[in-house]
């Protein structure tokens, strides 16, 4: 068991450039999963029409847990957003989606769709075989990340910056990580954290 590595190999305050260098990350791995997680925070009414175009099935909930005053059960947001009302959205905000979908065209949709809060896409997959690497691809660890607003492979406060990350297994892989980073023009840019 245990967490990936997650070494940061890209931090940029151009969120289409993070995007776009993730993508050619993506591109290099041998194996990739038939999903993708993306996970969102949604703070206006605004955001979340355009998420709701993109991903109206969601799932979408509360940002923050919430209570039933009488019973004191969590309560999750059963609204539809494709129909709800101006009024139950602004008081249902903050939501988030956090939630695997099919890989695609979703990717591209739901980076068009992004506001200013925290966003991430996980593609998991495996790396190639590499004689110089210190460890072999391994599919339970394996992938690319890029976070929106964000300097955590495991989320943490909001930033300016957007940042990419390379997964390895739980051993952690620099050698790796360093050759990924030169792929993209740029250098492991923090320690490695852990993953997911």
């Amino acid at each position: 068991m245990g967490n990936s590595k997650a070494y940061p190999v890209l931090r940029t305050t151009d969120a289409a450039t993070a995007y776009t260098q993730a993508k050619r990350l993506v591109g290099l791995l041998e194996e990739i999963g038939d999903e993708v997680w993306l996970m969102v925070e949604l703070h206006t009414v605004a955001e979340v029409r355009r998420m709701a175009e993109v991903l109206p099935q969601g799932p979408y909930d509360y940002l923050e847990a919430r209570r039933d005053p009488a019973t004191g059960d969590y309560l999750r947001f059963e609204a539809d957003v494709t129909t709800a009302d101006l009024v139950t959205l602004e008081e249902a905000l903050p939501l988030n989606i956090s939630e695997e979908f099919p890989r695609g065209d979703v990717e591209d949709r739901f980076v068009a769709a992004l506001g200013a809060g925290m966003a991430a896409i996980e593609w998991r997959g495996r790396w190639p075989e590499d004689e110089e690497a210190e460890c072999h691809g391994t599919p339970r660890y394996d992938g690319v990340q890029v976070v929106f607003h964000g300097e955590h492979a495991q989320w943490d406060n909001w930033t300016e910056h957007h940042t990419v990350f390379v997964h390895t297994d739980k051993w952690g892989d620099l050698p790796r990580a360093r050759k990924l980073a030169a792929y993209l023009g740029s250098e492991v840019v923090g320690e490695a954290q852990p993953g997911w």
